[in-house]
């Protein structure tokens, strides 16, 4: 029987004594999936402001994003095994004390440095923190209920995104007390603090059934894998691509074999490996992962390149450049709420016919780009961003839902850190590969024309998730 805190307090029950996540327990581990997410697109806006405070070079600023994506993505399957080994609810708690104080850290660093540092710790913060979210919904809620928790799950993880590059915008401009963009990291304390007080009295402990040990060779390997792959990516360019990026890229494919060799051995031994290989037999996780690949590179790409173009090519200010993209986190959330009576009546097609609709959105954003730039804001940019957002909302949560449908809750831990690993992975690539791709084509065609070819070889991206949405299963488990 799942163990549970003695607490009064930490946890809901059902008659039959199985814990319960309530109402206001699904606010606050919610309200904890939205900052990490948050932070990682937070700061998109408030870079150039950063560089000019603490006289930080591109390749520094490039450590500022890099670090927390790197060390956040290295440590979610860890953080979800340490999470069903003792405790989530432990964990979850832990990771929030600790990413408040990281928080805290980065928002006093007195020098880049110290930033970067303060942030690959608030990256590891949140990987203790975030996979508890998802491993407590499938553990806690059943049937209708964990199928509404799940769909606002995708909501927040979505809205969060695009709504963390709108607040950073709206942060850096107010200057709260002359605090500059210091206070898009002051802002998560008093968030924190909030959270705190809500989870130590409204989320529900639970664990595995069958706790198993960290595989410690296992967690050495995944990290060494993406490691090898992230940091020369999100790096390279800016450090000019030394020998270091190269080294790096060339030992990937065996650090990633050898964890695969691994992690097998360990199955075949009778032992739970980081992540079982006997996982991806799971049919709806599998080409769930599959799609959300292509998906979260086009999706944090975007992000950061029109960030980067609205403020350095279009000249607009932090507040205009976030708020552009106020229609796309407006529709996102509408369409979002409706996501799983939509589900319920027509299955996972919902997902394709989202892909096609993001598909028109971003093209209208490319054909605006095309016409209007410089001159490009909220007003040229609201029907594709608006169109964009509503198709990204029946894709993300939906797929979120399919990727877990199969997993038993004594593995949650271990399926959502596989989850959020992928999810977080290729967001960090995207913001090295398109973005990679943006910036090494603006000084030779201009950022108007670099921002158009990216936004055409996103939606190549956006052909193929659609494509492999067909593949998808019809109903959700």
């Amino acid at each position: 029987m799942t163990e549970t805190s003695t607490s009064p307090t930490a946890s809901v029950r059902s008659p039959a004594g199985s814990p319960v996540l309530g109402g206001l327990g699904l606010f606050t581990v919610l309200l904890g999936a939205a900052l990490p997410l948050i932070d990682f697109f937070i700061v998109n806006v408030a870079l150039p402001t950063i560089g000019r405070d603490l006289a930080a070079s591109e390749a520094v600023l490039e450590l500022v994003v890099a670090g927390y994506g790197v060390a956040y993505a290295v440590l979610l399957v860890l953080g979800g095994r340490l999470g069903d080994l003792f405790g989530r609810r432990r964990l979850f708690i832990g990771g929030m004390v600790a990413f408040g104080i990281t928080s805290l850290a980065c928002g006093l660093a007195p020098t880049a440095w110290t930033l970067v540092a303060a942030r690959i710790a608030q990256g590891a913060a949140s990987a203790a923190m975030l996979p508890q979210v998802l491993a407590t919904i499938q553990s806690a809620t059943a049937g209708p209920r964990r199928a509404r928790a799940m769909g606002l799950y995708g909501a927040t993880a979505g809205l969060s995104m695009v709504a963390g590059q709108i607040l950073g915008g709206v942060l850096v401009a107010a200057d709260i007390a002359g605090t500059g963009w210091r206070s898009v990291f002051l802002v998560n304390v008093p968030v924190v603090l909030l959270g705190l007080v809500l989870a130590a009295r409204t989320v529900p402990e639970t664990r595995s059934q069958r706790p198993e040990p960290v595989d410690v060779p296992g967690t050495f390997l995944l990290a060494v894998s993406l490691i090898t792959l992230l940091a020369p990516l999100t790096e390279g360019r800016a450090a000019g691509w030394p020998l270091w990026t190269w080294v790096s890229l060339a030992a990937f494919p065996f650090a990633a074999a050898a964890f695969y060799a691994v992690e097998r051995g360990a199955d075949r031994k009778g032992r739970t490996p980081l992540v079982p290989p006997t996982l991806f037999a799971l049919t709806s996780l599998r080409r769930g992962l599959v799609m959300i690949v292509p998906f979260s590179i086009g999706f944090s790409g975007f992000m950061f390149v029109i960030a980067v173009a609205l403020q350095r090519g279009a000249e607009l200010g932090p507040v205009q450049a976030g708020l552009a993209l106020a229609p796309m986190a407006v529709t996102f959330f509408c369409v979002s709420l409706a996501g799983p009576r939509l589900v319920t009546r027509f299955g996972t097609r919902v997902v394709t016919v989202g892909g096609m609709i993001q598909g028109v959105g971003v093209a209208l954003i490319a054909l605006a780009a095309w016409r209007s730039w410089p001159d490009l804001g909220l007003v040229e940019l609201l029907p594709g961003a608006a169109v964009a957002g509503a198709g990204q909302a029946l894709q993300l949560p939906v797929l979120f839902r399919i990727i877990l449908s199969e997993i038993e809750p004594a593995r949650a831990g271990v399926g959502s850190g596989v989850m959020i690993t992928t999810q977080q992975s290729a967001l960090a690539l995207g913001v090295a590969t398109l973005g990679t791709l943006f910036l090494s084509l603006s000084p030779g065609m201009g950022m108007g024309d670099a921002l158009v070819t990216t936004l055409v070889v996103q939606l190549g991206g956006i052909v193929l998730t659609t494509l492999l949405s067909v593949r998808l299963p019809r109903v959700i488990g």
